[in-house]
């Protein structure tokens, strides 16, 4: 299948399966909520999400001091009826400041039924790993693994090629998030 063909199955897939996942925030921009005055980042759903992370998992906190950066998705939704999608919009921090935004997207191909919701967060040990993320041509292959974050989940984990991945369900049916095959854009703030 070629890239064009395969983009064009995502997207159809991507508009007919994920309406489906009723928890997912559609039209969800992350600029637009920037400024509250009363979180870390500025972005409500962007703190919200990692304040479920860290109050799963507290050894995550380790993780947001002494990561170079991080990418988060406060929801991903994903849906599969033998094909399947997954979409996520979030944002880039690098040693704390906000970069830009990013999306996630992922075609799967196998068996599977349902959709879930779920938050994703990818930690970069340094910049170089950073640096590859921002590239904008990023990619999980089909062998990375992600954490499901668990109370103390976080303690045993490490960075693999210098990133470290971790999920936590929000909602749905499919109770695994699969990251391999995952694809980013990057989009720098302005």
């Amino acid at each position: 299948m070629n890239r064009r063909s395969t983009t064009t199955l995502f997207a159809l897939i991507t508009l007919i399966l994920i309406p489906l996942i009723q928890p997912v925030k559609a039209g969800w921009d992350p600029r637009e909520e920037r400024g509250s005055s009363n979180s870390n980042t500025g972005n409500r759903s962007v703190d919200e999400a990692i304040n479920r992370l860290k109050t799963k998992d507290p050894s995550l906190k380790l993780f947001f001091s002494k990561a170079y950066g991080y990418a988060i998705f406060p929801t991903v939704g994903k849906a599969g009826m033998g094909l399947g999608g997954a979409y996520g919009e979030g944002e880039v921090y690098r040693q704390g400041r906000f970069i830009g935004t990013s999306s996630l997207s992922q075609l799967t191909i196998g068996f599977q039924l349902g959709g879930q919701a779920y938050t994703e967060i990818i930690f970069f040990k340094d910049k170089h790993s950073l640096d590859d993320f921002t590239s904008g041509n990023f990619e999980f292959n089909a062998q990375a693994s992600a954490v499901a974050v668990t109370a103390g989940a976080s303690a045993d984990a490490d960075y693999d090629n210098g990133v470290a991945i971790f999920t936590m369900p929000k909602g749905g049916l499919m109770y695994e998030a699969t990251i391999g095959g995952q694809k980013f854009s990057f989009d720098p703030a302005r």
